[in-house]
């Protein structure tokens, strides 16, 4: 029990991502709010610390599959994964989600005007992640697995021209943090992606795939801020020590 209040809650989850499920179950941020200590963070909610940390516990306990075990995964390997799986499901699902919200407004905006909000919301967050997707693509997984090589090879490594990685991650970790407001904002304004009595199947299918896009950017963002960039951060300086 000691060791699960002394660490932040996204430690927590770094350790074990099944972690993940108990902290969504309350109404946790752990991905851009994981910087917290697990009674600040039960504090926040309402949830006496005891029963939180029994259910941690209980998860921690059950056996570990290989594939949750992401903080066992080299950078590499993690920045690969963020690119091919989470980034490729961004742009996938932009443009599908994006074409529903459309809809919803011409059929059920008179009647439901959040929806407006909520399709501005969201392309407002597509349009800004894939920004931020692309510099990470083309500045920061690069320079990881540039560092990846040269600690293999033991060779010596030019120095960046955004002079270390904290600096790009630092912006990153910012928009994450933007985008995890933008997301608060559109599970209240469709009360937590509860279609209302009257919702037809495309309202019900558009809420479904926005709690899903939510629950999906958790993790990538979790991954990043959570593992990769500490990682990152921890193999530059073990680099720059020789």
């Amino acid at each position: 029990m000691k060791d699960l209040i002394n660490k932040h809650i996204g430690q927590i989850v770094a350790d074990d991502y099944r972690t993940a499920s108990v902290f969504k179950n309350h109404g946790i941020d752990f991905c851009c709010n994981g910087n917290r200590s697990l009674a600040e963070a039960s504090e926040s909610r309402n949830v006496p610390l005891e029963a939180i940390t029994a259910e941690l516990e209980a998860v921690v306990r059950t056996p570990v599959q290989r594939s949750d075990n992401y903080q066992s995964w080299p950078a590499d390997l993690l920045a690969d994964y963020i690119e091919r799986i989470h980034h490729r499901y961004v742009v996938e699902r932009s443009q599908e989600i994006g074409q529903y919200l459309d809809k919803l407004c011409r059929v059920h905006g008179n009647r439901h005007r959040e929806l407006y909000e909520i399709r501005s919301l969201f392309l407002e967050s597509t349009g800004e992640l894939a920004m931020h997707m692309k510099k990470e693509e083309l500045v920061l997984f690069p320079r990881i697995r540039k560092m990846i090589k040269a600690q293999e090879s033991k060779v010596a490594l030019d120095p960046p021209p955004f002079g270390t990685v904290e600096n790009p991650i630092r912006t990153m970790m910012h928009e994450h943090d933007a985008e995890g407001e933008r997301f608060r904002q559109i599970a209240r304004l469709s009360n937590d992606y509860t279609p209302p009595e009257d919702a037809c199947n495309t309202y019900r299918v558009t809420f479904a795939l926005l709690r899903e896009f939510e629950e999906d950017l958790h993790l990538h963002v979790h991954l990043e801020n959570n593992i990769l960039f500490p990682k990152a951060i921890a193999l530059e300086e073990k680099l720059n020590q020789g």
